[in-house]
């Protein structure tokens, strides 16, 4: 039987740290799917083809968000009927939720590829970008069930404590997409087609892995093909609790179109600029991500076990271990500027552009670990509609009111790039205000410690 992570006993940091390590490495694995297609994209084809895959990057995002909230939902449910030790709410759970994914993978598949040339459009895509931009998106998207379903089930192991199962089968397709960028771009000549069917193909490596196990799994989140449907209640418990961080996701990644869109308005070489770096920032910042996750599933299973006073405490310690890596490797990155850009270019402009932008991000990383990993904690709980709303001021409402000042008053890089710092700060401020004022965790607890004071 799978070794699984019961997050209701022992030592808070250890089973944070250990739970988290398989998915920073899963996440950032991950992430080669997109940054080895930039690379050799960049490298091999131009920078115009950088630029191309730069641009599609918030599109991706955008149509993916709802899903990767509807994860959340299932992720809190699921957590804490496994704290709970009901089995038969984890097995309803388990396979209600592969039957959203499936769902909205169809949905998505048909959306993005009839979608995407009207979106480019709409961020201002120039000429010379635009044809690349729309053949690598349709080509993507052709594929993204396959990692809509995978990222689901993954959803499902951490859930229930296994973050190490998805990990081997990440490392298998992130292998595989190196190589076959490889053959399909500098082997075929197939372009910039080549690199997202690259793409597909190892999100599809990693669905098979995946779903085999779940389905071969002697565990209580064991699959079985007939019972995957909608349960009971479930879907609605699940849409009420992912649909806020889906909303939020989404809405976010509008405000980085909106970023992206004033982007191309300086043309390719910043836009090439900017892509290398937002390659780096999701390397840099998945591990925040990680922390948060393993948060939310941490306090998921302590409110199942009824273990209210550990939910705290997991906070407070998964904030420092955000903070001690935000901090460090804010610092290496401002050190190493020059050579982790160049490893997407040798194009020297686009390089100090790259840099440029990177003095508005690396100071300020932890602004971001504080607000992600909060909101993973309260996330934990259920409370998904409050993370939703500090979000979406913060990151969203802020931001494109800050952006559309900006550039009527000035039309400049430095207008754009300054709106990430600032809504961190904002975010920061908020989420810790709520998480210090606001009930968010179940009435008991704060029953609980009514009778400790009245003591």
């Amino acid at each position: 039987m799978e070794r699984n992570t019961t997050m209701t006993e022992g030592s808070i940091w250890k089973k944070l740290l250990f739970f988290s390590i398989p998915l920073i490495l899963g996440n950032l694995f991950q992430q080669l799917y997109n940054t080895v297609d930039s690379i050799i994209v960049g490298n091999y084809i131009g920078s115009e083809a950088l630029a191309a895959v730069g641009a599609s990057g918030p599109i991706i995002t955008l149509l993916i968000g709802f899903c990767i909230g509807a994860s959340t939902g299932a992720g809190v449910v699921i957590s804490q009927y496994y704290g709970a030790k009901d089995k038969e709410g984890v097995r309803k759970a388990v396979h209600t939720t592969l039957a959203i994914a499936i769902g909205a993978g169809a949905i998505l598949t048909m959306v993005g590829i009839l979608l995407v040339p009207f979106i480019l459009r709409a961020m201002g895509t120039p000429q010379e970008v635009f044809d690349p931009a729309v053949q690598y998106l349709q080509v993507y998207f052709g594929g993204i069930l396959f990692s809509v379903i995978y990222n689901m089930a993954a959803g499902i192991l951490n859930a229930v404590g296994n973050s190490k199962r998805s990990l081997v089968y990440l490392i298998i397709a992130a292998v595989s997409n190196i190589f076959l960028d490889l053959l399909f771009v500098v082997g075929l000549k197939m372009g910039i087609v080549g690199a997202a069917l690259a793409t597909d193909i190892s999100q599809f490596l990693a669905f098979v892995f995946i779903m085999q196990f779940l389905m071969r799994s002697q565990d209580i989140y064991k699959v079985r093909l007939r019972e995957i449907r909608v349960y009971d209640h479930l879907f609605s418990k699940i849409v009420r609790i992912g649909l806020p961080t889906g909303i939020q996701n989404i809405v976010i990644s509008l405000s980085n179109v909106i970023v992206q869109s004033s982007v191309n308005s300086f043309g390719a070489v910043v836009m090439a600029g900017y892509a290398a770096y937002v390659k780096i920032d999701g390397f840099n910042i998945l591990p925040v991500l990680s922390i948060g996750m393993a948060a939310t599933t941490f306090a998921g299973q302590n409110i199942g076990a009824g273990k209210y006073d550990r939910v705290m405490k997991g906070m407070k310690v998964s904030l420092l271990m955000g903070l001690i890596y935000t901090i460090s490797t804010g610092i290496l990155l401002l050190i190493f500027a020059p050579q982790v850009i160049g490893i997407f270019t040798n194009n020297q402009e686009v390089v100090n552009i790259g840099i440029y932008i990177m003095r508005f991000f690396c100071p300020f990383y932890w602004l971001i670990g504080i607000l992600q990993i909060a909101s993973g904690s309260i996330r934990g709980a259920g409370k998904t509609m409050e993370t939703m709303l500090v979000f979406l001021f913060s990151l969203c409402i802020f931001r494109v009111a800050w952006i559309w000042c900006a550039m009527k008053i000035s039309h400049e890089l430095f207008a754009v790039m300054i709106i990430y710092p600032l809504s961190w700060v904002v975010g920061a401020l908020l989420i810790l205000l709520y998480a210090w004022k606001g009930k968010w965790m179940p009435p008991s607890y704060y029953e609980s410690l009514s009778e400790k004071s009245n003591c």
